[in-house]
Order: structure tokens, then C-alpha cells, then sequence
């Protein structure tokens, strides 16, 4: 018994770190964890002979895209080289957690700690690792789904892919911020980049603010103790978010029409006069109908939230209120709005960035039209139209993933900003 305990002070986890450094598991076998070093040393064995040509070639893809016309495939190169670097992310992650399982473990073992028997350290490893068990396959489903496709747009921001440049018969090459640059510097980019961009913030804060106050509005209105058939009139309100969203666009497209359509032949040229409103040849109409549309898509969601939370409001603090003799728009601005966006903060914020990206109601209704000359976009394109666009109609492939990494920058900073400030994400003592 002397000389275990003697063994266990004289062991040095210093070197179960060294030699897990040298070669995965080795560690491991220093701490006589025979069955778990002997995992990892086959794991970093089988890892060198199954992905090393294969990460070898994907790495040297990516840094050179290839390097003969015709023969390599610049794009392909790129994803073998994503794909290598994703691997050898999960093998860096495993190959750290051996040396600091190696390096715990022996200072442990130094410590005096007896290792388990191999039954018990079967089901303590398997009772210790069965949530990573459970997780690790959507984890590694979702990296190879989202953010692969991810880094891949990411890529093409720096490259120089567009229809004149396509492999394989040309090789891509890395241009750097080329791209970002020409988005500022160039006028044709410029100009378009500056006009769709301020229509994308104006669509975005308009369209969602005034389907936030539709909603609200309706909630708190028949939310109301006089008003009489709530069932009936909630359920009509909410018709419109039972019907799909791309039929009522369409829908509206015909109604909008300029030549045939029932808003101008039925209503303002009976009553007006004259040939219409160019709803689909004008800009500025069009956009007015496309905010009109999306107001009236997205409000019976806000209502349906609204009235729920509204439901949840205690009737108490209102008879305190009329006690001290408190009026509607004190009740409603002091009660039942902060009450409100307390709630559904998160939600309303989702909305926000949800119509920043709202390709169908843009592309279903006008395709993001009507033209508008010296610029690559529609009138009514939004940012993410705009990309679609680029990537579909014109080929400008690096160009579409440059706005595209736009895009994802402010919907980050805006999320991020939103929430930081949103009191619902506060804990409650701080509150």
C-alpha cells in the first residue's frame, strides 16, 4: 500500500500532458486508462489514413484554387477545402480534450485518486457522454447543412466567380476585399447598393411597424368588455394568416394590375377617372402596395399574439386604475403596452428582421420591378431580391455573396442591439 501511494506522488501529470501533446492517448496509457488510450491512439491513427490525402488536397485547394484551367475545378477545390476545414475543427477539438484529459487525470492519480474498474468506467463514460451521444449527430447534420453553406457564400465574397470568370474553364482566384471595395467605389454598384438599401431599411421599418399597430390596435379593440361576438369577429380577423401567403400575393399582383386589375377598373377610374395609378410601372405606388400587402399579411399574427397576452393582464390593475381615476390612454400606456412589448419583445423583433429578408412578397408580387436605369436592381428590390438577382439573372456570383455578407452583418448587429436592450432578456431581479 507504501509503494501505490509512493507510485502516486511520483506521478507526474506534466508528463501525461507531453506525451498526449506527442500522440493523442498516450496520456492516457502514462495514466494505466489502457481501454481509453488505446481509443484515442486507433482514432488519431485512423484519422492520418482515412482524411490525410483527402485534407492534404482540400487544403492546398483552398489556398491555390487550383492551379491549371480546364483541369481544376476552382469550386469544387473550395468545398473540399471548407470541408477539410470543418474536419480538422472537430479533430482539433477531440485532440484537446485528450491533453486536458490526460493532464486531469494525473493530477488525480498524483492526488491519490484510484481509477475504476473497466465495468465501472464503461458506465461512468457511457452516463457521462450518452447527452453528447444524442447531440453530436444533429450537430454534426446542422454544420454540414447551414454553416458549410455559410462559409462557402463567405468564400465567394472574396473571390473573383462571376459569369465571365466560371470554372472550369477559368480558375477563381482570391481577391480580397475587391468585391467590398467595388460595392463603394463603382457607381453602378454604388448608387444601386445605397438606393436598395435605404428602400430595404424604409420596406423593413414601415412595413413592420404599421402591421405592430394594425395588430395591437385590433387586439386592445375587441379585447374591450363591450364589445359583443369576440369569438366570431377574432376568428375573421385571423382569415387572412389562414390563407398561404404566396396565394394572396398573387392575388394582389392581379388586383394591382395596371391594365386589368380590379383596384383600378372598379374603383378609382369609376370614381376618379382617368387610366389608374400605375401601380406596377411607378416606383413609388408600387411600393405603397407592397407595404399595403405585407401590412395585411402579417397583422393577424401580431393580433393573435396580442390578444393572448392581453388575456394574461390582470382586470386589477385596470379597477385600480379607474380608482385613482386614471383615463383610457393612461390605462393603455402605463398597463396594457408595457404589459405587451414585455411579452412579445422577442417576437416583435423576429418580425423586424423577418421582412428584412422577405424575399416572396418582393419577387411574387413584381419581381422586384419596375426597372430602373443605371442600376442592376428593380425599384422595389430589396437586399435579398437583389442577390437573388445577382446570383440568378446576371451570374455576379461574388458580388451577391458580398451584399449577402452585408445582410447577415446588420440582421447581426440589429439582433444583437435589440436584445441586449429587450427587458424580457433581463433576469427578473435586474428587472
Amino acid at each position: 500500500m507504501t509503494d501505490q501511494k509512493k507510485i502516486k506522488k511520483h506521478h507526474n501529470p506534466r508528463v501525461a500532458l507531453i506525451l498526449s501533446i506527442i500522440f493523442a492517448g498516450l496520456g492516457q496509457l502514462y495514466n494505466r486508462r489502457y481501454v481509453k488510450g488505446s481509443l484515442f491512439v486507433i482514432l488519431e491513427i485512423a484519422f492520418f489514413v482515412i482524411f490525410g490525402r483527402f485534407l492534404s488536397t482540400g487544403i492546398w485547394g483552398l489556398t491555390t484554387l487550383g492551379t491549371i484551367a480546364g483541369v481544376d475545378h476552382s469550386v469544387f477545390l473550395l468545398v473540399y477545402g471548407l470541408i477539410s476545414l470543418v474536419i480538422i475543427f472537430f479533430a482539433v477539438v477531440l485532440y484537446i480534450f485528450n491533453i486536458k484529459d490526460a493532464h486531469k487525470q494525473a493530477k488525480l492519480i498524483q492526488s491519490g485518486w484510484e481509477p475504476p474498474n473497466f465495468i465501472n468506467s464503461i458506465r461512468e463514460g457511457y452516463e457521462k457522454s450518452f447527452v453528447y451521444i444524442l447531440t453530436i449527430p444533429g450537430l454534426i447534420l446542422l454544420v454540414f447543412t447551414v454553416v458549410l453553406p455559410l462559409l462557402f457564400a463567405l468564400s465567394l465574397a472574396f473571390t473573383d466567380y462571376n459569369l465571365y470568370n466560371s470554372p472550369p474553364r477559368n480558375l477563381l482566384n482570391w481577391v480580397g476585399f475587391k468585391n467590398f471595395i467595388d460595392l463603394v467605389n463603382i457607381p453602378l454598384w454604388r448608387d444601386t447598393f445605397l438606393s436598395v438599401l435605404s428602400w430595404t431599411l424604409v420596406w423593413t421599418f414601415v412595413a413592420t411597424s404599421l402591421q405592430i399597430v394594425l395588430g395591437l390596435f385590433l387586439a386592445v379593440l375587441v379585447n374591450d368588455a363591450r364589445v359583443k361576438f369576440k369569438k366570431f369577429i377574432r376568428t375573421v380577423l385571423i382569415l387572412p394568416w389562414a390563407v398561404p401567403g404566396f396565394v394572396s400575393i398573387i392575388i394582389f399582383a392581379a388586383m394591382f394590375n395596371d391594365d386589368f386589375g380590379a383596384i383600378n377598373r372598379d374603383i378609382i377610374m369609376p370614381l376618379f377617372g382617368g387610366n389608374g395609378i400605375p401601380w406596377l410601372s411607378n416606383p413609388a405606388y408600387t411600393k405603397s402596395a407592397l407595404i399595403f400587402i405585407q401590412t395585411w399579411l402579417g397583422y393577424p399574427f401580431i393580433f393573435a399574439l396580442f390578444t393572448g397576452v392581453l388575456q394574461s393582464i390582470s382586470k386589477e390593475w385596470y379597477e385600480a386604475a379607474d380608482v385613482d381615476g386614471a383615463t383610457r390612454w393612461q390605462k393603455f400606456r402605463n398597463i396594457t403596452l408595457p404589459h405587451v412589448l414585455y411579452a412579445t419583445a422577442p417576437l416583435l423583433i423576429i418580425q423586424y428582421t423577418t421582412n428584412f429578408n422577405n424575399f416572396n412578397v418582393i419577387y411574387l408580387f413584381n419581381q422586384g420591378g419596375p426597372a430602373v436605369k443605371g442600376q442592376s436592381a428593380g425599384g422595389t428590390d430589396i437586399l435579398i431580391s437583389w442577390v437573388y438577382n445577382l446570383t440568378f439573372d446576371t451570374n455576379n456570383y461574388n458580388m451577391a455573396a458580398a451584399v449577402s455578407l452585408v445582410i447577415g452583418l446588420i440582421v447581426i448587429i440589429f439582433a444583437i442591439f435589440q436584445f441586449r436592450r429587450t427587458r424580457s432578456f433581463k433576469e427578473e431581479g435586474q428587472v
